[in-house]
């Protein structure tokens, strides 16, 4: 496979850059097969590993090998936490993760420091860093940003990279608070948009790797003279918020030199009556020149966005086999909750994708879109639609959770759940209430932990859940910018609290989902629920939770997923979706794990739950 090809470049030039516990330059010395490079393993986001020490048939022997703590060192920091999202990389034997205050180098086999760094201002990102390989006579580094500051340390030692930005810093402009993508000597950032700010802001960007300085930006809302600039009604895109590069990693591919960005939402987003039509690149997956920015091809999965609905993870690369031929393939998930395959060269549905008519807004001035973009196949990788059927009976959960439903549903009035992409009901003043039911619901659907590929099974693997969305649209008051706004219970959520634990949603299980997809058909494989709640009666419990993480897979048939509130991390057979293991953690595992093998010969995984990463392997 050419995806698996140019993985193999990448760690060769890892495991020759001189780094720490790696070969010399220009050692001749095979790549090693156990790292994990990149925060989702490679370039392609695959999630895969080739280790296969741990199998289906051992995997319940995992036992817990070390911990190391996340939180801050200084104890005015410690109370805050890091609430860690953070999937560490393994290069050349040695392990590198973000915590609350620094990012350190660690021992993948004992867990021990070898380096810290602290930057001078802000706390580096918890989701992850990012490696550059070095060369030319440079050493190897760590990349990471803390918010409006990308920072490069050298690999060996932690220390700031005197040659790059000023003293190791480059001074972003836009914040970005996720994982840089290294493509050879181009660092990738997206941008999270802050409060308050002025348009433009939602550009990806790209850095040379050596010295920090600018390599190019592409313009997230269509510009005068771009593909898509006519999406836009009269001069609607000028100073446009939003639709800005905001996920956690970036996927490439290194044979046609493209990197692939998932685009957010226009800001304001749940009233559109100030931009008519698709509005281009608002939620889309646009495929960029890696070394230029220049446009390549789009791919929009919702027009005229209304639910902050956005693909909130890069696509997942990966080939088809069919009919003699390869077709060379992307999946990218949206929260709205659904899986578009594509071709990844042209942006063009490999099972096709209709558009078909959706319901229309009743707030006054808003025009919403009249058709969407529904992928043939596979089906939705959620819930999308509500009946009053759905409602969770007593036999489902508990009387308790039951009867606090039934209460939910009744302050809400008139409920309104017309099927996917259903817009926010208008609640003129003085009138009955009426709310919008949506589903999957306004954090997803798949989210942002991405699309797992195990090569062997040809499966894609997707995390999901089900919780559904509450609002409806008012006439906004005073001097604000837009004549209407949303309005939504607290929570604006379709769950409820049920004793101490966490919420319980109000529809029928399954409330969370891991699910098997046919890469070359496009059909599910398996669907098993994913989670459990804890608060629910025994023989009642295995409903699935809200997850945000994703799986990752490996070359021993196993996937390994934490990502569910229920604070477990556990195993499934790839094949089958039987689960195989499972560890209580010490808090919520809101994290992609990782697996590597370490200098003891001995395949690890790791998550980071909360504040402290944890390490499993079998007995020595």
């Amino acid at each position: 496979m050419r995806l698996a090809a140019a993985f193999a470049v990448l760690l060769a030039t890892a495991a020759c850059s001189g780094g720490p516990d790696a070969p010399a330059a220009g050692d001749d010395a095979p790549a090693p097969s156990g790292d994990w490079p990149l925060y989702r393993a490679d370039p392609a986001g695959t999630g895969y590993s080739p280790l296969a020490q741990v199998t289906a048939d051992n995997v319940a022997g995992l036992a817990q090998a070390w911990t190391y703590s996340l939180r801050a060192a200084s104890e005015d920091d410690a109370a805050r936490g890091p609430r860690s999202q953070a999937t560490p990389i393994v290069i050349g034997g040695v392990m590198y993760v973000p915590a609350a205050d620094r990012v350190v180098a660690l021992d993948p086999a004992s867990g021990a420091e070898r380096w810290r760094h602290t930057p001078a201002e802000g706390a580096p990102s918890r989701r992850g860093v990012a490696w550059w390989a070095g060369g030319d006579g440079l050493e190897p580094r760590i990349l990471f940003t803390t918010g409006l500051h990308l920072h490069a340390v050298d690999a060996a030692t932690g220390m700031p990279v005197a040659g790059f930005g000023s003293a190791g810093v480059v001074e972003l402009g836009v914040p970005y608070n996720s994982v840089p993508l290294v493509f050879g000597d181009v660092v990738v950032v997206g941008a999270n948009t802050p409060p308050g700010a002025i348009g433009g802001i939602g550009n990806a960007r790209a850095f040379d790797a050596r010295s920090g300085a600018p390599v190019w930006e592409f313009s997230s809302v269509a510009q005068p003279g771009d593909v898509g600039h006519d999406t836009w009604a009269g001069d609607s895109w000028q100073g446009r918020l939003g639709a800005n590069a905001w996920p956690f990693y970036f996927t490439a591919d290194a044979d046609r030199d493209l990197v692939y960005l998932p685009l957010a939402s226009p800001i304001p987003g749940a009233y559109g009556g100030d931009r008519e039509g698709a509005n281009l690149y608002g939620n889309s997956v646009v495929a960029v020149d890696a070394h230029s920015g220049e446009y390549r091809w789009h791919f929009q999965t919702i027009r005229h966005d209304l639910w902050d609905a956005d693909p909130p993870a890069p696509p997942v690369l990966f080939d088809i086999e069919r009919d003699g031929r390869t077709i060379p393939a992307l999946g990218v998930t949206t929260k709205s909750g659904y899986l578009y395959i594509l071709d990844r060269e042209s942006g063009e549905p490999v099972f096709g994708v209709e558009e078909r008519p959706v319901p229309a807004s009743d707030v006054p001035g808003e025009a919403t879109y009249p058709t969407q973009p529904f992928p043939v196949k596979p089906p939705p990788m959620g819930r999308v639609a509500y009946e009053p059927a759905d409602l969770v009976t007593a036999d489902d959960t508990s009387a308790e959770h039951a009867a606090a439903c039934a209460e939910l549903v009744e302050s809400l009035g008139e409920i309104h759940s017309a099927g996917p992409f259903t817009p926010w009901v208008y609640r003129p003043e003085g009138s009955p209430p009426r709310t919008t039911l949506n589903f999957p619901g306004g954090v997803g659907g798949p989210n942002w932990g991405g699309v797992a590929f195990d090569p062997h099974a040809d499966y894609l693997l997707v995390a999901t859940q089900n919780v559904g969305a509450l609002g409806w649209m008012v006439a906004a008051g005073g001097e604000a910018p837009l004549p209407y706004e949303k309005a939504a219970p607290r929570p604006a959520s379709f769950d409820v609290a049920v004793g101490d634990g966490p919420r319980l949603p109000c529809q029928k299980p399954p409330w969370g989902e891991l699910i098997a997809v046919e890469a070359a058909t496009g059909d599910i494989a398996w669907r098993v629920p994913l989670g459990v709640s804890d608060a629910l009666p025994e023989g009642r419990r295995n409903t699935g939770r809200p997850v945000r993480a994703a799986a990752i897979v490996t070359a021993g048939g196993v996937a390994f997923v934490a990502a569910t509130d229920d604070n477990r991390f556990r195993a499934y057979e790839t094949a089958t979706g039987r689960e195989l293991w499972e560890a209580r953690l010490p808090a919520h595992g809101n994290a992609n794990p990782l697996t590597y093998l370490a200098a003891d010969g001995r395949q690890y995984v790791a998550v980071a739950a909360t504040d402290t990463l944890l390490a499993y392997a079998l007995p020595e």
